[in-house]
């Protein structure tokens, strides 16, 4: 065999060992729940691979139906309109939400709090409108979870106060998203990422190479504050950032309520204690995303230190001194307070 054909061989041997996978990356973007829902997973095969992805958006679609508080036919929707009258039953997927909903405000004091919506329906931020002080003052005592009373045996629930109504915003999309991944991992997907506005969930690493996923910085988005490695794992961010618009007082009227006080969170610049932006990392979407509106509004103090009390949690806050705060699990991280 001639030294030239030999070369030949060795270099066609070379070429099959080098020809790619046809495996490769598949991405989808939509406009579900109210914010941009994205899908990003590995597979070696393309047709698979987009029916995977219409089965995520599907169950997305599914959730909105049947959570969104502004579609009439929603079951939560049917809560809001007849639990003040008596006892609703509820589906067993929205009793979970419900039960897991309650078992956070007990955990945080009432800081995350479902009956937000007694008041939140009041503000439209795209028309720049809120409840002024006479309806705010005239709807706090309705805003208040202990008026929520779930029956977790008979799967009901009923309103204690005429004027209380629910809505899922601070959890739902988190739930969301771990449903996501579950269709992703009964179906043998390896790697994958999955979003929906600031709730999104890892599955596995990407491979070989954790996922960078960055923190948007509140006031420029642009830049990110922080970017975290992360590898089958869920974070959740919130922040005055998300929807908000400045008022006539040079304000910033933003979505993530007060329960106490029935208002935006405060997020008043020059104290140290007021957050604007929090993120949470956990297993689950499930529990980050109502963990990060808790958080917001307990503040950095008592916000940080609710975190590093619960096992597997870690957070990154940002004060209204756009000051970068971690929990103690993240003290590794150095912080970048320059800008």
């Amino acid at each position: 065999m001639s030294r030239i054909f030999k070369t030949l061989l060795l270099c066609c041997a070379a070429s099959l060992y080098a020809t790619p996978s046809l495996a490769e990356w598949h991405y989808e973007e939509q406009a579900i729940m109210g914010t941009e829902v994205t899908v990003q997973l590995w597979h070696e095969d393309g047709s698979k691979a987009a029916q995977l992805i219409e089965q995520v958006m599907a169950e997305f679609r599914r959730l909105d139906d049947q959570l969104s508080p502004y579609k009439e036919d929603s079951e939560l929707s049917q809560v809001n309109r007849e639990a003040a009258v008596g006892p609703v039953a509820l589906s067993g997927e929205l009793a979970v939400l419900i039960d897991k909903s309650l078992w956070y405000s007990q955990l945080t004091d009432g800081a995350f709090d479902i009956s937000f919506a007694t008041l939140g329906k009041h503000y439209v931020f795209r028309m720049k409108q809120q409840a002024d002080e006479q309806v705010t003052e005239s709807l706090l005592e309705a805003l208040n979870y202990r008026h929520l009373h779930f029956d977790k045996r008979a799967q009901t629930l009923r309103f204690g106060h005429d004027k209380t109504r629910v809505d899922l915003g601070g959890i739902a999309k988190g739930y969301a998203v771990d449903k996501a991944v579950e269709i992703l991992q009964e179906a043998g997907v390896c790697c994958a990422s999955v979003s929906a506005g600031g709730d999104a969930r890892m599955l596995g690493d990407k491979r070989g190479q954790p996922w960078l996923v960055g923190i948007r910085h509140p006031r420029d988005k642009s830049k990110n504050a922080a970017v975290i490695p992360l590898a089958g794992s869920a974070i959740s961010t919130s922040g005055d950032y998300e929807r908000y618009f400045i008022d006539d007082r040079d304000e910033r009227v933003h979505h993530i309520f007060n329960p106490a006080t029935g208002k935006p969170a405060d997020t008043t610049a020059g104290d140290s204690d007021k957050l604007i932006s929090v993120s949470i990392i956990g297993p689950r979407g499930f529990d980050t995303d109502p963990l990060s509106t808790s958080v917001f509004v307990l503040g950095k103090k008592k916000g940080l230190a609710l975190i590093d009390r619960l096992p597997g949690f870690e957070a990154v806050v940002i004060d209204s001194n756009r000051r970068l705060y971690f929990s103690r699990g993240l003290d590794n991280l150095q912080p970048d307070n320059s800008k």
